[in-house]
């Protein structure tokens, strides 16, 4: 049995190589308590999930993008989960850890809802730059587009994503600057109240 469904804590974690696989061996859950908004029991419960989907310990990409897949068994899921695991991945490492995916998951089901905001804007900033275009929102359109398995016809989905984007990013770029910074994006977002309330269901109970 492992460390968490035992409640054992367990060491700092490292990374060992052997055969040209990752092992991993998470912090201890007095750690994961203070670095998250979850209890211990909560964290073991997510812990086992964890293990089952990824017994190393650690996701990379390719196994994510599986993973997330099976959710949207119709749709294209490929560049929308690219852009998810690219926020889990904390490090720019290319592969992310229990700790990673936990202080996300935190973040979306138990932060406040600016952080929550700030969150979905680091998504959507799939370029780092700190802010977004028009062109980073049409990336976004077309990928949850895809996710949704809207692509029978790319004449027709690109007509409808260009006009969808150019509608949304209108609503955000009230200062007609061609982008909009992470502060615009929470202080719209907290005035629109059908965004709060969908904000506000990604609180789940564990």
């Amino acid at each position: 049995m492992d460390e968490y469904s035992s409640s054992v804590c367990c060491s700092e974690y490292d990374f060992t190589v052997s055969n040209n696989l990752k092992f991993y061996r998470p912090c201890s859950l007095d750690e994961l308590v203070t670095l998250t908004n979850f209890n211990k029991k909560e964290i073991q419960v997510i812990y086992q999930g964890f293990k089952q989907e990824c017994p190393s310990g650690i996701v990379n990409e390719e196994t994510f993008k599986n993973i997330f897949g099976h959710f949207f068994p119709f749709g294209d899921t490929k560049q929308y989960a690219h852009f998810i695991f690219s926020t889990f991945d904390l490090r720019s490492s290319g592969i992310v850890t229990f700790e990673d995916f936990l202080i996300g998951l935190s973040t979306l089901c138990r932060g406040t809802i600016e952080d929550r905001l700030k969150w979905i804007f680091k998504l959507y900033d799939n370029r780092k730059t700190g802010r977004l275009t028009k062109d980073d929102f049409h990336v976004i359109v077309c990928a949850v587009h895809s996710l949704l398995g809207n692509a029978s016809n790319r004449h027709t989905d690109y007509t409808i994503t260009q006009e969808h984007t150019t509608i949304v990013f209108q609503k955000f770029d009230q200062k007609n600057q061609g982008y909009i910074t992470i502060e615009d994006f929470v202080s719209i977002c907290l005035q629109d109240s059908s965004i709060v309330q969908s904000i506000e269901a990604l609180r789940i109970t564990v």
